[in-house]
Formats: C-alpha cells, sequence, structure tokens
C-alpha cells in the first residue's frame, strides 16, 4: 500500500508539473498579445491558427541556440543555478491543496515561505558565477529587493494566519464560505500583491534585471538552455502567486471553474502592471518596503491578535 501511495504521489506531482509548463506557456502568449494590445499594436499571430503554437515555437527555437559558456565564470555553479532556480519553482506547487495523494500538509504555508527564501540564493549565485560586473550588480539589487520586501510579506500573510489559526492551506478555502477575506483586509490585499510583484521580479520592481541600467541584469552571461530556464521558474513563479492570492484572498475554492477563473484574472493584472507602470527608482521600492508596507503589515497583525484575543475571551 505505501509503494502504491509513493506511486501515486510521484504520478500526480509530475501530472501537475506538466500542466503548470503548458500554462507557463500559455502565459508567454498571453503577455505577449495583452502588451501587444496595450501598445497599440498586433501581438504574435503568424505561427499556426492565431499564433497559439508560438510559445511552442520559441521554445524549440531557444533550445536549439548554441549555449554561451564564459571562460573566467565558475561554470559549475553557473551552469546548476538556472536549474536550481526552476527546481524550486516547481516544487513549491506540493502545497497546492488537494485532497488526495499530495502533499497539502499541515505546514505548507511554512514551506511557501522556505521556498521564496531560497530562490534570491539561486539568483545570487547565477549573478556570481557568471563573473561580469553586470550580472554581479544584478544579483546584489535582487538580494537587497528580497531582504526589503519578505519581511513584511511574511507579516501579512501571518496576519491571515492568526485569523484562520492554521498553517494549512485547505482550511483557507474552509474559512472563506461565506466571506472573502480581500473584503476584510483589502489594505492587505494591496500590499501583498505589490509584494508579489517584487518576488517575481516583474515590472515595476524588476530591478534584478533591469535592462535600461544593467544590460539584462543577473542573467545576461546566459542563453538558450539557462536563458530558458530562468525564464520558466519567473513565469511559473508568477502562475503560483496568481493562485496563492486566488486561494488566500478570492474565495479559494479550488474545485470550481471560477477558481481558476479568478487565477487567469490575477495572471492577466500582473502582465497588465507590465504593460501600464514604468520602472520604480530603487531607493522608492526601499521606502516602500520598510515604512509603507511594514507599518501596514504590522498593524493589522496586532489588529488581527486583539481580535483573536476578544473572540477567546468574551465569545
Amino acid at each position: 500500500m505505501m509503494l502504491y501511495d509513493l506511486f501515486m504521489f510521484i504520478l500526480n506531482f509530475i501530472l501537475l508539473v506538466i500542466c503548470v509548463l503548458i500554462s507557463v506557456a500559455f502565459l508567454t502568449l498571453l503577455e505577449r498579445s495583452v502588451l501587444g494590445y496595450i501598445q497599440i499594436r498586433k501581438g504574435p499571430n503568424k505561427v499556426g491558427f492565431v499564433g497559439i503554437p508560438q510559445p511552442f515555437s520559441d521554445a524549440i527555437k531557444l533550445i536549439c541556440s548554441e549555449q554561451p559558456i564564459p571562460i573566467m565564470s565558475n561554470y559549475l555553479l553557473y551552469y546548476f543555478s538556472p536549474v536550481f532556480n526552476l527546481l524550486i519553482s516547481l516544487i513549491i506547487w506540493v502545497i497546492f491543496p488537494y485532497l488526495t495523494y499530495m502533499c497539502s500538509f499541515s505546514y505548507g504555508f511554512l514551506f511557501f515561505l522556505c521556498c521564496t527564501s531560497l530562490g534570491v540564493y539561486t539568483m545570487m549565485i547565477a549573478g556570481w558565477s557568471s563573473n561580469s560586473n553586470y550580472s554581479l550588480l544584478g544579483s546584489l539589487r535582487s538580494v537587497a529587493q528580497t531582504i526589503s520586501y519578505e519581511v513584511s510579506l511574511a507579516l501579512i500573510l501571518f496576519s491571515l494566519i492568526i485569523l484562520i489559526d492554521s498553517f494549512n492551506m485547505i482550511d483557507f478555502m474552509n474559512y472563506q464560505l461565506y466571506c472573502w477575506f480581500i473584503i476584510i483586509s483589502f489594505p492587505l490585499f494591496l500590499s501583498c500583491f505589490a509584494s508579489c510583484l517584487a518576488e517575481t521580479n516583474r515590472t515595476p520592481f524588476d530591478f534584478a534585471e533591469g535592462e535600461s541600467e544593467l544590460v539584462s541584469g543577473f542573467n545576461i552571461e546566459y542563453g538558450a538552455g539557462g536563458f530558458t530556464l530562468i525564464f520558466l521558474a519567473e513565469y511559473t513563479s508568477i502562475v503560483f502567486m496568481s493562485m496563492f492570492m486566488t486561494l488566500i484572498f478570492l474565495g479559494g475554492d479550488f474545485y470550481s471553474f471560477l477558481f481558476f477563473m479568478k487565477l487567469a484574472l490575477m495572471s492577466f493584472v500582473f502582465i497588465w502592471v507590465r504593460g501600464t507602470l514604468p520602472r520604480f527608482r530603487y531607493d522608492k521600492l526601499m521606502y516602500l518596503a520598510w515604512k509603507g508596507f511594514l507599518p501596514i503589515s504590522l498593524n493589522f497583525l496586532v489588529f488581527f491578535i486583539g481580535l483573536k484575543i476578544f473572540f477567546m475571551l468574551f465569545i
């Protein structure tokens, strides 16, 4: 029975990873089409029927390109850091709360925090091992950025953890049957969404790969397969963060079709922000994280703790 359970878990996880990677492929197509319409031009529409096979042709082109290897790079770290980057982005999906044969374990929320903290190390090592000044600058900025917003992101989410008194993702669905958490904590939702933009290195917080300032940031020395893996890891994180925000703030009933509609809407908002907002100045993010998000998240944390104590004592 144990072997059967293990086999079913591995099979379920492989199917989940395949579905996530296919959704990432079509998210890139959606992004290019939406950005095209925002900038009053056509997106990709030549390959196949209305451009649907475009992501697969892009993937074939990238993988078949020659892999550049900088002579002065630290080769093993340079080669494996994109692999670990994608691996962390995929492993984090085990907290998706299936009821059967998946790791929807009791401490899924803490596992999420651990994985997001690990992600910055792969970016830092990728920038350092390339032995390029541009990539080193990009990785240093990504480390400073992560330290700035992850404190407030953890406090924002701990406020809701205290409210439901559980680290399990399934409980988020159970507690939102009658009232979504976005209604009772809308400022937290906005702060969390901005932190998720920074988490996935998206505009207006894409300092780690600021093309106009750092030539391409931490991934400048990567091409072909290495660049593809970094690209896949970023878009896998976008899909995951859309799912995470939907689960925590927007009802989270993951057995309904509406859940996936809300997930698609959140992914669309990520793209919409990219097409609308320019990049922030670097010190603006620091100011926003330490003097904006941190006081809001601390206030909500204290408020929810007080609410919990009030209900325990008087109700």
